[in-house]
């Protein structure tokens, strides 16, 4: 039998496997400035930020499609955004992975 701090590790090595399986190529930002300058290029960039009970979404300049996934692979929601446009979804609590089309892929947390 595993002890806690060996579920816990065993536990992070399989969101890490997963996240690079899907090519989650950007973490979140971790800090108020990175916040900042991910948000002011919201409009040409499309971009997924997590946050208390939700994840915003943000269509760059042209109409995006993400697809939210949970971290144990399954589709949660997808969600059509218009260009330049921001929509908030409510997720429970957790890591999730964000794909837009087939541009891009990042690692989500919401607490």
């Amino acid at each position: 039998m595993l002890n806690k701090e060996q579920s816990k590790m065993k536990r992070l090595l399989y969101i890490l496997t997963f996240c690079l399986a899907v090519g989650a190529a950007q973490a979140i930002p971790t800090n108020d400035n990175t916040f900042m300058q991910q948000r002011t290029e919201a409009t040409t960039v499309s971009s997924a930020i997590g946050g208390a009970g939700y994840i915003t979404l943000t269509a760059g300049t042209t109409d995006a499609t993400f697809n939210i996934y949970t971290i144990t692979g399954q589709l949660f929601k997808v969600v059509r955004v218009s260009a330049e446009q921001r929509t908030t979804v409510d997720v429970p609590k957790g890591f999730y992975i964000v794909k837009c089309g087939n541009q891009w892929s990042r690692k989500v947390v919401v607490k």
